[in-house]
């Protein structure tokens, strides 16, 4: 029953961002069976992860909005207060990646990618950040980073995609300091390669360098994300805040 009560989400209402496919859909699993309803935001919609949970005997409905417009975010957490009464729990996990040459690469490309990863995050964490401090709600705020925001990936060049991830957790570090009057808790999560359409879908020589780099010799299982993820949207990680948690397999140890 301790463990339960310190892990479980139970009463919880839980946003997902980017929750679609990929590490958003299976974090989004793992917070609905945990007892969370779960609210996923997406541009283009996610009607089978809804269709999981349900199946699995969870709560979750999603809304289409794009995060790095504020109007559409404001619109779609009033109607998630409206159908459910609440926001404890916000896991921002929107997020692209170029792969490219910096010489090559465009501004508008650039910005592209630090409007969504960075800027997006930035849109959420405020706008949920002013629900929980009107309506006194000590919750979680989880800022999806990466080890590329403490580490330069290699043989690839992502300058973009490595900058917004490491504006993400010093982000997060700093919300956490300015919100921690109000018992809101703000964290940051940096996994390393993780077996998804991100970063499975890319050349196989890339596949290829990347295995002799990590210590385990494997990717990671988007899976093996979610008791990160629960410990700190739970009372669990009750004394923890500014903290970046990462889920790397060693890489970035070496």
């Amino acid at each position: 029953m301790y463990l339960e009560k310190m892990f479980g989400l139970n009463g919880k209402v839980a946003i997902v961002t980017g929750g679609g496919r990929g590490i958003g859909q299976v974090i989004a699993q793992g917070l609905a069976e945990a007892g969370a309803e779960v609210v996923i935001l997406s541009r283009s919609g996610a009607e089978e992860t809804v269709k999981l949970i349900a199946e699995a005997g969870g709560k979750a409905y999603d809304l289409k909005a794009d995060v790095t417009d504020e109007t559409q975010v404001d619109k779609a957490l009033a109607e998630i207060l409206e159908r459910s009464g609440s926001i404890d729990i916000l896991f921002n996990n929107a997020g692209i990646c170029m792969h490219q040459s910096t010489l090559e690469a465009t501004v508008e490309e650039f910005r592209e990618v630090v409007d969504i990863n960075l800027t997006g995050e930035f849109i959420m964490c405020r706008a949920v950040g002013r629900i929980m401090i009107e309506r006194g709600i000590k919750g979680s705020i989880i800022n999806m980073a990466s080890m590329s925001g403490t580490i330069v990936n290699i043989p690839q060049w992502q300058v973009s995609y490595n900058a917004s991830k490491a504006g993400v957790i010093h982000m997060s570090k700093s919300l956490a300091i300015e919100w921690a009057e109000y018992g809101i808790r703000i964290n940051s999560l940096s996994p390393g390669y993780i077996a998804t359409p991100m970063s499975v879908d890319v050349p196989k020589d890339l596949i290829d360098a990347w295995i002799p780099l990590m210590p385990m010799h494997r990717m990671g299982k988007p899976e093996e994300l979610i008791p990160a993820v629960l410990y700190l949207a739970s009372d669990a990680s009750g004394y923890t805040t500014g903290s970046d948690i990462i889920v790397d397999g060693g890489y970035s140890v070496q």
